[in-house]
């Protein structure tokens, strides 16, 4: 199997592989899973920093997405979408299948959100029920700043819908402090677990914007109010996926236990960065550059797929394309979580300016090594 450093999912430790194996109980009758799965929440939202309540969803981090605009979106709802990456403009989707009316702030995919610029907009207007934004977009790797953001969506009144799948434990998150009401995360990322499960934390207005619809969710499965008192009902709306979530709960240990762990990843990026440059080679980004993913601009006349497969065939590390307006003209390294450690970054750039320089591109110096040296 190939070395995963790619922007998601992310390598996993041993020990979350083997919770995933062990014998399990019935997660619907047995009533010592209700406080598992409520002690593991609990330790989620001392993760990001928060009293609001933490919930685990049986789905990919997409499903917290949807489930967010199902929760809040009713017919006819004005609905601002931040659309200054691909994901963050992808939230049209699922407001708009909710009922919800769709109106854009749009910023340079090149950089994160410029706030000033952002309170003028909102100066023009801000007659939203609630607005979405994405805390790191992957595709791009920028970095947005969520807690100003947070702020700012606050002081207009307007509850805010984040998706930071690719952005917490690598990034910090201060919920409470950012005034977030819904927060989004997703098992695959920098927490380092498989891709499966989703992870929503919920503030006290967004439940009661919940409680006071005026017409019933429309959804099932995306519908969060389903777990309303689940621990005092003994009771899911569906049955649990027992194993992955024994799984998360290893993982969220460890990340707990490391107490370095931001650190830890803003030196690996920084790091990265400077060996890409180094080498000759451009970021996408002009700034805003995230701690969990990097995106590279391909060199003329080197094929996404070709030098992806290159990487994979010959030297067995995984990187990613990209999506979008960016597939095809950027590769990406997932320098997060169990990914974002020195010898799995140093191996990933040796693969990877040996597999350009196969494909006609000639390095300006040894990228391996100039990491190696912003590391100390």
């Amino acid at each position: 199997m190939p070395k995963i450093m790619t922007a998601g999912p992310t390598m996993v430790k041993d020990n979350v592989m083997k919770a995933r194996s062990q014998a399990f109980t019935n997660p619907d009758l047995d009533m010592e899973f209700f406080d598992f799965y409520k002690d593991t929440c609990q330790l989620l939202s001392k993760a990001a920093n928060t009293e609001n309540q933490a919930l685990i969803l049986g789905g990919e981090g997409i499903l917290g997405l949807e489930a967010a605009c199902a929760a809040l979106t009713e017919e006819g709802d004005r609905v601002l979408v931040v659309d200054n990456g691909i994901f963050g403009r992808g939230f049209e989707y699922f407001v708009k299948i909710y009922g919800g009316e769709v109106v854009f702030y749009e910023s340079d995919y090149h950089k994160p959100v410029d706030v000033a610029d952002l309170r003028k907009f909102l100066e023009k207007d801000s007659d939203f029920k609630y607005a979405t934004f994405v805390h790191c977009d992957t595709p791009s790797g920028v970095i947005n700043p969520i807690t100003e953001m947070g702020q700012l969506f606050a002081e207009f009144g307007i509850l805010t819908v984040v998706d930071t799948v690719a952005g917490i434990f690598g990034e910090e998150v201060y919920m409470d402090e950012a005034k977030i009401d819904i927060l989004c995360g997703g098992s695959q990322k920098a927490l380092s677990a498989p891709p499966g499960l989703t992870m929503m934390w919920l503030s006290e207005k967004a439940w009661n914007k919940i409680y006071e619809r005026k017409i019933p969710i429309k959804a099932f499965y995306a519908n969060v109010e389903l777990f309303k008192d689940y621990y005092e009902k003994k009771a899911f709306p569906y049955t649990m996926p027992i194993s992955d979530i024994m799984g998360l709960r290893v993982a969220l240990e460890n990340v707990l236990a490391d107490k370095n762990i931001i650190e830890r990843h803003r030196k690996i990026a920084e790091a990265t960065r400077i060996a890409l440059i180094q080498g000759g080679l451009k970021l996408y980004l002009e700034s805003g550059w995230s701690n969990n993913v990097t995106a590279i601009e391909l060199p003329l006349g080197v094929l996404d797929l070709e030098l992806r497969n290159k990487m994979k065939d010959e030297f067995g590390i995984m990187i990613s394309g990209s999506l979008g307006c960016l597939e095809g003209k950027v590769v990406r390294i997932g320098h997060m979580g169990e990914n974002a450690y020195e010898d799995n970054v140093k191996e990933t750039l040796e693969a990877l300016q040996n597999s350009l320089e196969a494909l006609g591109f000639s390095a300006k110096s040894n990228m391996a090594e100039a990491f190696t040296k912003a590391m100390k």
